[in-house]
């Protein structure tokens, strides 16, 4: 997993709970490299969950909330380290349609040994859209979180959920936007 996915996770224990809190989940989840990462380098999922795991039982919260919430922490700070890729866009289906195309490829030159999730578009029609997320990591929660970053980066009175589901047979998690309800 991208290393730039470690060092955000860890500015945001720090700033939405303290230096302490981090220090505490470090400890308890043991990563081989101590917490030592780097925004460039590339670092096994597990030590991930295993922070995220930590926080929860550290704060209560439940790991899923603490993703989501941390999803939308890194989607603020996509706008600011990846504003090219993001500045042009109509809005929050407009980036969701390019995540595949444009937005990933962008981010294999810049990380060439990156393994991202897949998306594709199942259907879309005005500001409604279905959205297939493929990904042996299962993060669905981070998913929702940039997405829901995405939607308040926007202004736009959209929600976001998701489901399983399946697409072309292979068995995927469904994100569902559309117009608040």
């Amino acid at each position: 997993m991208l290393g730039i996915v470690f060092t955000e996770f860890m500015e945001m224990v720090e700033e939405r709970f303290s230096p302490e809190v981090l220090d505490r989940i470090i400890e308890q989840a043991a990563p081989a490299n101590q917490g030592a990462y780097t925004a460039v380098g590339y670092y096994p999922h597990e030590e991930i969950v295993a922070l995220v795991v930590a926080l929860s039982e550290q704060t209560g919260l439940p790991a899923a909330a603490l993703v989501q919430a941390f999803g939308e922490h890194l989607f603020g700070r996509f706008t600011q380290s990846y504003a090219a890729l993001i500045d042009g866009r109509r809005g929050t289906i407009d980036l969701l349609r390019q995540l595949d195309g444009d937005i990933h490829v962008a981010v294999r030159k810049l990380y060439p040994e990156a393994r991202l999730p897949r998306f594709h578009v199942m259907s879309c029609e005005g500001d409604t859209m279905r959205l297939a997320y493929e990904s042996p990591r299962g993060m669905e929660a981070l998913a929702q979180g940039l997405i829901v970053g995405a939607i308040r980066h926007f202004g736009e009175p959209l929600q976001v959920d998701w489901e399983h589901g399946t697409y072309e047979g292979r068995p995927v998690s469904v994100f569902h936007v559309r117009p608040r309800s």
